[in-house]
């Protein structure tokens, strides 16, 4: 039973990341290229030791942490800077923009899925059919938009804080947030669910790193449409993901 649901996972996340990625060309890439226009007309300059690879994504690529937790991520702007790195042959192992996004879709996708399957294990809580959205609405409220009341999903030109200090905010709010939700969803004790929300609560009551300089070339507005379609692309990636896991388990648990 346990590997039929791990299998179950591994292909839903593999046809949710499919769809991401066409999401993504929808909504989410075109804001990111209008972003550049506006970047492209400020002259350059040298940005700041500590700074590279900040301006278009809240994890950032600069690490080898960065681009772990950025393949993890299904907010994937691999559009960003179309051609920066041209010369080392593509966004990664050669291939070109749209290969590597699908390819980061996949293995998040793919890596979301099993969380899930993992968690519904360890919580003894089956993902079925009926509540594969609940499942995924859950996951997307843990990993995407809690952590962006704090860090919103970024374009290219706009500022950010630190690197590593983002990505130390986002993996502890992450794990809060899991946390919380799940003392919340799947408790029934008051005092667990108000000690959930305390957990909600924490990593914004303590802040979320900031940059010290706001200014950027490109207009709020557009910043605030791409953070609304990337999380509404993210919103629907985790419904897809858990409903297909739940349909699934089903006709797997069937036919066992």
């Amino acid at each position: 039973m346990i590997v039929k649901t791990l299998l179950a996972a591994l292909v839903a996340g593999l046809i949710a990341g499919v769809f991401m990625t066409a999401a993504q060309e929808l909504r989410v890439v075109p804001l990111i290229l209008h972003a550049e226009e506006y970047e492209a007309k400020e002259p350059a300059a040298e940005p700041p030791a500590g700074t590279q690879g900040q301006q278009h994504s809240s994890l950032g690529r600069s690490s080898l942490i960065g681009e772990m937790l950025s393949a993890l991520s299904p907010i994937t702007p691999a559009y960003a800077h179309e051609g920066e790195h041209e010369d080392e042959g593509g966004i990664m192992f050669g291939m070109s923009r749209f290969s590597g996004t699908l390819l980061a879709n996949l293995v998040a996708g793919a890596g979301f899925g099993l969380l899930l399957a993992g968690a519904s294990l360890a919580f003894n809580h089956p993902i079925t059919l009926r509540n594969g959205a609940l499942w995924g609405a859950c996951g997307w409220l843990a990993v995407h938009l809690l952590p962006a009341i704090g860090l919103p999903p970024e374009l290219p030109g706009f500022p950010a804080a630190d690197l590593h200090d983002r990505q130390i905010w986002w993996i502890a709010t992450i794990a809060l947030s899991a946390a919380g939700l799940y003392l919340i969803v799947l408790r029934g004790e008051i005092a667990a669910k108000v000690i959930g929300l305390a957990l909600l609560a924490a990593p914004h009551a303590y802040g979320a790193p900031q940059p010290s300089d706001i200014s950027s070339p490109v207009p709020a507005v557009l910043g605030a449409e791409f953070a609304v379609a990337a999380l509404a692309t993210t919103l629907a990636f985790w419904i897809v993901l858990g409903v297909i896991s739940g349909y699934l388990n089903e006709r797997f648990l069937k036919s066992a």
